[in-house]
């Protein structure tokens, strides 16, 4: 959320370093929306991705990316209350179920799947998708895990298993788009790279675009399992030839160059032979003709046959008659289903019936679980017990075979079994559903305080725990990184226990909810996820009466939205909620709406109102005593005022903001305002204070482990560096910063740090790779849609230009990048592009032309105490006067220009004038 990391970019160039300072502030200042701890901690697992493929491979989504790649401020950095660093999923390559014991032969389909996937591989052809189809229980999703361990030598770069919950009861099947978010997400992509947006279809084609290049070259193995529609996996198939997709699915899906694989029900001998396996018996101790009725009364159904089996083995007084006739029993109590219902069903029954009462209870409560998998705490609030019994019950039915295991000691109910429980639950209207869903959620509620605390800034405001959590039971989080693990683990449960919420008009659960998932969300994303959620809590709010949470809640969406850029809805969505908030006398709330449109109108270059809302929520702040909000205000508003070239006004609140900063104890904030400093020092030519705010705000990045803000520090210490004649240096600290931007993923950290190096070959006299250089950021800032990047490189851009002798394009470049500056109201940066300008004119025999941009120049500098450019008019006045009056004219302006250059230890420049003058 802070715009405090965006001003930091000073973005200068060799003869221009207040310009590119500058106006790299406008795009760097969205990244600043964050503030968060710990971002780089998360990234660095990660490191390993490289977006530089990625930007190459997704070149022709160009267009579209423009408005969806905003999936992300630029840089992350602000204050740390805004959201918790990026969690995202681990980086699972190696995500298959484990392969089961109770897998019993089929020979023909595996030989048919892995002759077909040798032979593609051996002739080295594409390979096809294979669809495995099946009716409820067949075994479709044991035999693709059991043919993907099989399989996955053949495939080192990763085995994924995503379930689609085409069929899952109470679940909506899994929409593409998320899918590929959680894809990409285990893939090793930052959550934040990750296209997000309002339009769908847009928004899948560009994460189907980014992971088919993440899997581009790799061979990897990818089940999809429960899908619904081949429309619903479409997206998430790589393009290269060299992975394999096994899709499960209850249709037939048939499409294209697909693979189709039936797998039917087991032939009764091979039932036998696993029903014998699974009782834990000999062959020789049962009647054969009783074990095939057996198994036929299931329907040869490999769950079916599982559960008899169970039966058996938990009963070592029972033989294979008795089993035989409590599930004939138990199918005439079936009768009104369907003959293949029945079957199945049957078997369910009388596995149920042979719980304990209290396992039984535990077990019609599962059924209620809005999310998917779950682990012993919420098996303990769904029950109402204990997490020591609700473990013993977990292990217990997975004994039974009612519930698989997944990794991390997490449970799910196969579908068919989560329909039995929610019916012999009778779903419909009970209060024990209803009271299931509040246990959970309360649950929730109370470990989502106890991760926020990890996770969240100190001195921030974040929902508090129930209040009556005394009987809650919550995992031990002892560090942000368990925090951060918890949180995405149960991002997709919390999400659909609000949803259940929602539709059971439990709307202070939904309010409660989100708000606790907000600081999480942020940061993490998706944020087309985020927007979702906080619309369904307004709306809950609203239901409620509860103006307060309503304005909570319009707030976070607002915050959301100018994350993706999506100003407008941003700005709207915060004018609703300082509006609910005047409605209660929130005074808090509003003057952190009003802060969030502060820095909305900062990026959208409408100053003046920027300047308000910061003013307006710094007094409300001062009211309230809030010394955070007050630092945070101030900070935002030394931003604005450094942006419209006040730099007198914009060190006196940035002094303010650290003095608050660093009395709160906040190393983050204390970084920040140094480094935000370092820049406005810079532009007023004090270069040494500037090179030591920078290297303090490094250091302490550095002690944060923050690899973000060490690059950004890096790139700011590297223009004081090129300024004060230390090409090399500068050079130096531009490519470490480069390095740490390509591997974290940054892309405007990235394009920031080539212009930079465009900058320091263009003064160190290579024209022409410099050209090459910021031809690519200008493209890259186009794409991210940052006017002050692209501005900044096109100053850059026309000097280079003019090196070469290609004076039009160079006019045009100035122009295009004037026009920019003109509308941001960035004075400095103005003047610094009429010094170029002005510079082409004169090396083009066009001296008193030149003297007018000269003259213009000079008067913005001295306006606005830029000595930099102010230095450089008067150089150019005196050479153009020099020039066309004859020599010993202009020699005033060039003396005046040498005494500010030594000033500012520019020491070529007072020797190229030292030896005019001579």
């Amino acid at each position: 959320m802070r715009l405090r990391r965006g001003l930091a970019i000073a973005v200068v160039a060799g003869g221009g370093a207040v310009t590119t300072m500058l106006v790299g502030l406008v795009t760097n200042a969205v990244s600043d929306e964050s503030r968060w701890p710990g971002w780089l901690g998360w990234l660095q697992e990660h490191a390993w991705f490289s977006f530089v493929v990625l930007g190459v491979a997704m070149a022709g989504l160009t267009a579209l990316l423009a408005g969806l790649s905003e999936t992300r401020p630029p840089t992350p950095t602000g204050r740390p209350e805004d959201g918790v660093g990026p969690p995202g999923a681990a980086q699972v390559l190696r995500s298959l179920p484990r392969d089961t014991a109770a897998f019993t032969d089929r020979a023909a389909e595996l030989e048919r799947l892995v002759g077909s996937v040798r032979a593609s591989q051996e002739r080295g052809e594409g390979l096809p998708v294979h669809v495995i189809d099946g009716m409820p229980g067949v075994g479709k999703t044991t035999f693709a895990v059991h043919a993907g361990h099989l399989l996955s030598e053949r495939f080192p770069d990763g085995q994924l298993f995503v379930n689609l919950n085409g069929h899952t009861p109470g679940r909506t099947p899994v929409q593409a788009g998320e899918a590929l978010a959680s894809l990409l997400a285990a893939a090793g992509v930052p959550t934040q790279q990750i296209p997000v947006g309002d339009d769908v279809g847009a928004v899948t084609e560009a994460r189907a675009a980014m992971w088919r290049s993440r899997l581009a070259g790799k061979k990897a193995l990818l089940i999809l399992d429960n899908a619904a529609s081949y429309r619903q996996f479409e997206p998430l198939l790589p393009g290269g030839s060299g992975c394999l997709v096994l899709v499960t699915s209850r249709k037939r899906l048939v499409a294209n160059e697909e693979v189709v694989m039936s797998v039917d029900a087991l032939p009764p001998d091979h039932a036998v032979d696993l029903f014998v396996r699974l009782s834990g018996r000999p062959a020789d101790a049962f009647d054969r003709d009783v074990v095939e009725e057996l198994v036929r009364l299931c329907g040869c159904l490999p769950l079916g046959v599982s559960l008899l089996a169970a039966r058996l083995r938990h009963h070592p007084s029972w033989t294979a008659e008795d089993l035989r006739g409590r599930l004939v029993a138990a199918r005439d109590r079936l009768g009104e289903l369907r003959a293949g219902e029945r079957a199945v069903t049957a078997t369910f029954d009388l596995s149920y019936r042979d719980l304990a009462p209290e396992r039984q209870r535990f077990f019609r409560r599962l059924g209620f679980f809005p999310g998917t998998d779950l682990d012993e705490h919420v098996g303990a609030a769904l029950g109402e017990v204990s997490v020591v019994v609700a473990r013993l019950h977990l292990e217990a039915l997975y004994d039974d075979h009612l519930i698989d295991e997944h990794p991390g000691s997490r449970y799910r109910l196969h579908d068919l079994l989560r329909d039995y429980a929610r019916g012999l639950a009778g779903e419909g209207d009970s209060m024990d559903h209803v009271q299931a869903v509040q246990r959970v959620c309360t649950y929730y509620l109370t470990a989502l305080a106890v991760a926020n605390g990890h996770t969240v800034r100190s001195g921030a405001a974040v929902p508090p725990a129930p209040d009556d959590t005394s009987r809650v039971e919550t995992p031990v989080l002892e560090s942000r990184a368990d925090a951060l693990s918890w949180l995405e683990t149960e991002r997709a449960n919390i999400l659909a226990c609000v949803r259940r919420a929602n539709g059971l008009a439990l709307y202070d659960l939904v309010v409660r909810l989100a708000a606790a998932m907000a600081p999480f969300l942020r940061q993490a994303g998706p944020w087309d996820q985020a927007v979702a959620l906080h619309r369904t809590a307004a709306e809950a709010a609203r239901h409620t009466g509860d103006q307060r949470a309503r304005g909570d809640a319009l707030a976070e969406l607002g915050v959301v939205r100018r994350f993706m850029a999506a100003y407008p809805q941003a700005i709207e969505a915060l004018n609703d909620a300082v509006t609910a908030y005047e409605a209660v006398d929130d005074r808090r709330g509003k003057a952190e709406a009003l802060n969030q449109l502060g820095i909305v109108w900062y990026l959208t270059a409408d100053n003046d109102d920027a300047a308000r809302a910061q003013t307006e929520a710094l007094a409300l702040y001062r009211e309230l005593g809030y010394r955070l909000g007050q630092a945070n205000a101030l900070a935002d508003l030394g931003m604005t005022h450094r942006q419209m070239s006040r730099f007198d006004a914009a060190m006196e609140a940035q002094s303010e903001a650290l003095a608050i900063y660093r009395e709160l104890g906040d190393r983050y904030g204390e970084a920040n305002s140094l480094r935000d400093l370092g820049v406005v020092h810079c532009l007023m030519g004090a270069y040494d204070l500037a090179a030591r705010h920078h290297q303090e705000a490094f250091d302490i990045y550095l002690e944060l482990d923050d690899r973000v803000h060490q690059a950004y520090a890096l790139n700011e210490l590297g223009v004081v560096r090129r300024l004060t004649g230390d090409s090399e240096g500068a050079r130096t600290a531009h490519s470490q910063a480069l390095t740490h931007f390509t591997e974290l993923g940054e892309r405007f950290g990235r394009a920031t740090s080539v212009r930079h190096l465009g900058v320091v070959e263009r003064v160190t006299g290579h024209a022409t790779e410099a050209i090459r250089l910021l031809v690519e950021a200008l493209d890259a800032y186009r794409e991210l849609g940052s006017r002050g990047g692209e501005a900044a490189s096109l100053s850059e851009l026309g000097v280079a230009r003019g090196i070469v002798g290609e004076r039009d394009g160079a006019i045009q470049a100035f122009q295009r990048g004037l026009e920019i500056l003109r509308g941001l109201g960035d004075r400095c940066g103005e003047a610094e592009v009429l010094n170029h300008w002005g510079m082409l004119l004169f090396t083009s025999d066009e001296p008193t032309a030149a003297r007018r941009h000269f003259g213009q120049a000079l008067t913005l500098a001295r306006d606005i105490r830029c000595p930099l450019e102010e230095a450089r008019a008067l150089e150019g006045i005196g050479r153009c006067d020099w020039t066309v009056d004859g020599p010993g004219h202009g020699v005033g302006s060039l003396r005046a220009a040498v005494t500010l250059y030594r000033r500012l230890g520019v020491s070529a420049s007072v020797d190229d004038i030292e030896r005019l003058l001579v």
